[in-house]
């Protein structure tokens, strides 16, 4: 981010003349959030997802590291979105945005303009992260297209050639598989789940993180695979989440990564409410 943003002069809600705005994504294991000056991303942060907290110590813990990090004072965030998959933090982050930044957050759900077209058997019952990654696949590249979200749960969206939200496929997230065979195989370690050369371990560390690592790129490519024999196409592929990297390393079905896809979602929906008010 280029430092006039930080240093000229600056108005409330703006940087250098720029809107500042706040998204935030609530993950069931991280919060991810970052700081948008216009339309460029300023800078991004993850931090672990707790119940226990308030919006007292999300707000201690959040805007010191965005004004730190940034320069942006809480008077220069002009306002706030947050989506979110764990019910009982979204009025704790409301409550921080209301308390900190005297400023109402847009929330991903009921009564938020997403623009987009969902046909689901019960459109409620779509996340609030599928839609936010929906809206900015569609803003930033093209349709069709299956969206793929790594993080505590997979998800893999499929938007048709008329901009339509179809449906998905929702499976375990890499740690949830990793988790889940240290705590069912009684005589199996725990591992860091990490990159690996070859398939055929020499020990059983090195045998448990190849299968989980090739075993997740070959569950990720087998769905995609499966998905596009459905819509009879061959839709572009999109991944983001906080394991993405890592996943794309073995799999073979991805054709273009984009770490900061949700946040640049909310950017968007951020846009076209503002506007509407």
């Amino acid at each position: 981010m280029p430092a006039s943003l930080f240093t000229d002069k600056k108005e409330h809600g703006r940087m250098g003349g720029v809107r500042v705005v706040l998204v935030m994504n609530i993950g069931n294991t991280h919060i991810y959030f970052g700081i948008f000056a216009g339309e460029e991303l300023a800078e991004c942060w993850r931090l672990s997802t707790d119940e226990k907290k308030t919006e007292d110590d999300y707000g201690l813990q959040i805007l010191p590291l965005v004004e730190k990090v940034t320069g942006a004072k809480p008077s220069e965030i002009e306002g706030a979105i947050v989506s979110s998959v764990v019910p009982p933090l979204l009025p704790v982050l409301e409550k921080m945005c209301t308390k900190y930044l005297k400023i109402k957050p847009f929330v991903i759900g009921p009564g938020v303009k997403t623009g987009l077209n969902i046909r689901y058997d019960n459109p409620r019952e779509v996340g609030a992260d599928r839609i936010v990654n929906a809206v900015a696949a569609l803003e930033e590249y093209r349709a069709p297209v299956i969206v793929a979200d790594f993080g505590t749960a997979a998800t893999f969206c499929y938007i048709d050639g008329s901009n339509r939200y179809t449906g998905g496929v929702i499976a375990p997230g890499l740690s949830i598989s990793a988790e889940a065979l240290y705590n069912h195989g009684s005589k199996l370690p725990r591992v860091e789940v990490e990159s690996k050369d070859r398939v055929i371990g020499k020990n059983t560390i090195d045998a448990i993180q190849s299968g989980l690592f090739f075993g997740y790129a070959s569950q990720v490519d087998g769905i995609i695979s499966r998905m596009k024999e459905e819509v009879k196409g061959n839709p572009f592929v999109l991944a983001t989440g906080g394991d993405v990297l890592l996943v794309n390393e073995a799999a073979r079905s991805i054709d273009k990564v984009d770490p900061h896809l949700t946040l640049k979602g909310l950017r968007y929906i951020y846009e076209k409410n503002k506007s509407e008010q």
